[in-house]
């Protein structure tokens, strides 16, 4: 696993839930931090949006449409569940991450 790989994973939220693709951050012994990713961003508030990064590369990143990662809530899950990862993000997009996280770090 190497930072900014992006991973199909089964996020719930009470009795729900979905698979979606998460972009792997960083790692600490069997525990890793992940960001979601998600494609609805017209839908969300100006305020959520302003914590929604925009992935210029989504298409080189392994996603099927635009999508942003969600930097409202980094989570955290075991290593063991997040396999066979589907993209990375580019260099470009990368860096902006970066800077984005900087500039909107709460």
């Amino acid at each position: 696993m190497s930072a900014f790989e992006i991973y199909v994973y089964y996020v719930s939220w009470g009795i729900n839930g979905k698979s979606r693709p998460v972009l792997f951050f960083s790692q600490e012994d069997e525990k890793v931090s992940i960001f979601t990713i998600t494609t609805k961003y017209e839908t969300k508030s100006d305020k959520i949006r302003a914590y929604f990064f925009k992935i210029v590369d989504w298409a080189e990143a392994g996603l099927s449409k635009q999508s942003y990662i969600d930097t409202l809530s980094i989570n955290e899950v075991s290593v063991d569940l997040l396999k066979n990862p589907i993209g990375k993000l580019t260099e470009r997009d990368r860096t902006q991450f970066f800077l984005f996280l900087a500039k909107h770090s709460k």
